[in-house]
Formats: C-alpha cells, structure tokens, sequence
C-alpha cells in the first residue's frame, strides 16, 4: 500500500488528527488522483461495510473445548505389544537353551572313573588379558553409565508426564 493510501485510509476511518483531516481534505478538492482513489477507496469501504460477517456456529466454542479437554484426557497410548513376537522372541531362546543342554548332556560321560576326557585334554581357554586392558573395560564402564543415566532420565520423565496428566 503506498503513502496516498495509507493518508486516505486514514481520512476515511477518522483516525487522523483534525489538521491532518483539514489538509487531506484540501488535497481531494484541489488533486484529480486523490480524489480519484478517495472515491474508488470510499465505495470499497462502503462494500466493506455492507459485508455480512461469518459467525461460527453457536456450538464451535463448545466443540472446540470439548476436543481439546479430550485430547488432554486421554491417556498416553502404551506401545502395542504383539504376543506373537514375544512368543517367538522366548520360543528362540528356550529353544536355544535347550539345545545348548541337549548337547552339554550328549557329551558328558556318565563313568564313575577317575580319568579325564580326551576333549578336556585338548580344550585351550583364550587369553583374555589381551582383549581385557585397562582402557577397554573403561570404556565399557563408561558406555554403561551413559546408558544407565539415560534410562533413569527416561524411567523419570514417564514419571512426569503421568503426574501431569493425572
């Protein structure tokens, strides 16, 4: 919107001071384009006027409460655990553990004798003084604060967000 506008706008919502009133009238009298944009402004202020406002509906107010006191309401959704999965997670592992068993049992002598295995005389247990240096197993204490620290933060948040909602 430029500067002549704005100045009529102004005149025509009354919102100008008495000399500036005096003056932007002077300027309609005396120049064409003023008066020209004076009038075109003036009837689309008139058309303005002549406008039905919108309303919303009588009940929007009450709908739009009642969404929102809802929405705040509602519970967190827990995850949806399906059984299949867990089932399947603890059939692996039974099936796992047994098996392990099945095969310890199917290779331990039952003989009462005093005389050791051919498999337990050629069984090497790794050096693990080589994997196991000091700057391995800080790390790996240090990787398990971090992780510690962000469960607890996690476990205290839930906490929070079920205070604030209750």
């Amino acid at each position: 919107m430029n500067n002549m506008e704005e100045i009529l706008w102004n005149y025509i919502d009354g919102t100008c001071t008495p000399d500036e009133h005096k003056a932007i009238s002077d300027q309609i009298a005396k120049d064409e384009a003023y008066r020209l944009k004076y009038k075109e402004l003036l009837n689309l202020n008139k058309a303005f006027m002549a406008m039905e406002i919108d309303e919303p509906p009588m009940a929007f107010t009450y709908n739009v409460m009642e969404a929102i006191r809802t929405e705040n309401a509602q519970q967190p959704l827990k995850a949806a655990i399906n059984n299949k999965i867990i089932m399947g997670i603890a059939a692996f592992f039974v099936l796992t553990i047994v098996s392990v068993l099945v095969y310890a049992l199917a290779h331990v002598s039952f003989a009462g004798g005093s005389h050791s295995t051919p498999v337990a005389s050629n069984l090497k247990v790794p050096d693990l003084k080589s994997f196991l240096s000091k700057p391995v197993i800080q790390v790996f204490f240090f990787f398990d604060v971090v992780l510690g620290l962000y469960l607890f933060d996690t476990y205290l948040r839930r906490k929070k967000v079920q205070k604030e909602i209750q």
